[in-house]
């Protein structure tokens, strides 16, 4: 059994929903950014979703699009991406998922891509941008090397869509909760019971959901619904509110992932 349906296996033995945390890769600097993500596995985090900082990130909100820049301006790059898990790997064997765009994928050519994700130890690749329509390339590389994908559900999506996307995703799906960019929202959206059940029709594979997600009681009420809840802009903050004093970042960001994933547990 592969990392992450290992991963969710232990959630539905345990009764509950996986915790998923996003950071991005890089953010402020390398150094800080590996710290960053032991503390969030260490708080309590399932699978890491790690996001490939990049320069025009148009599914991002404010939140998200500076932390890409600081870790841009920190030297951040794909192959550094790539080091970082390596680096993640001497401590951990939590799924970690590249949350990426296409034109990071194609510029370094996306059989290379897909190798190199591989070989330094990402278990699937969520590249939000590209429509299984065109994946084809992608899917063929990703099956050769064994990385899962992710494909995204939207709330617009229509249903005549679910199947095509659910047949591509080897996984799990992603179920944005809200339209628009990523970002803290002050209330879940109401559908996502109905949402999750849509799309398990079509397909045995985990449903997490995510966007606008950031305290323990939206955790636990999207919880209830779907196979893994997804934290980032609230732990990006942490990130952000801590760039005076990195030093400190690692415990305040242990502290708040343990917090938001009590939301997931019985």
């Amino acid at each position: 059994m592969d990392r992450i349906a290992a991963a969710f296996a232990r959630a539905r033995h345990e009764n509950r929903a996986a915790f998923v945390a996003y950071l991005t890769a890089g953010d402020p600097d390398f150094d800080t950014s590996l710290a960053a993500c032991r503390a969030v596995l260490a708080g309590g985090a399932d699978l890491l979703e790690l996001g490939v900082p990049f320069s025009d990130p148009l599914a991002d909100g404010p939140t998200n699009q500076l932390a890409a820049q600081r870790a841009l301006e920190g030297g951040m790059t794909a192959a550094r991406t790539g080091e970082l898990v390596r680096r993640l790997r001497e401590t951990s064997d939590a799924p970690i998922v590249f949350y990426t765009y296409y034109n990071l994928v194609f510029s370094n050519g996306v059989e290379n891509y897909v190798r190199a994700a591989k070989a330094a130890g990402a278990d699937g690749l969520l590249t939000l941008d590209l429509p299984p329509e065109e994946a084809g390339e992608l899917l063929a590389a990703c099956t050769q090397h064994d990385l899962k994908t992710v494909f995204i559900v939207a709330p617009t999506t229509p249903d005549s869509r679910l199947p095509l996307l659910c047949a591509a995703a080897t996984g799990f799906v992603y179920y944005v909760s809200r339209e628009g960019v990523t970002g803290v929202r002050d209330q879940v959206a109401a559908d996502i019971p109905a949402a999750v059940a849509r799309i398990r029709a079509h397909t045995e594979l985990p449903v997490v959901v995510g966007f606008g997600l950031s305290t323990p009681a939206q955790v636990r009420e999207v919880a209830r619904a779907a196979d893994g809840v997804v934290v980032g802009s609230a732990l990006v903050n942490v990130v952000a509110a801590q760039l005076a004093d990195r030093a400190g970042l690692p415990g305040r960001l242990q502290a708040a992932t343990a917090a938001l994933a009590a939301g997931v547990r019985p």
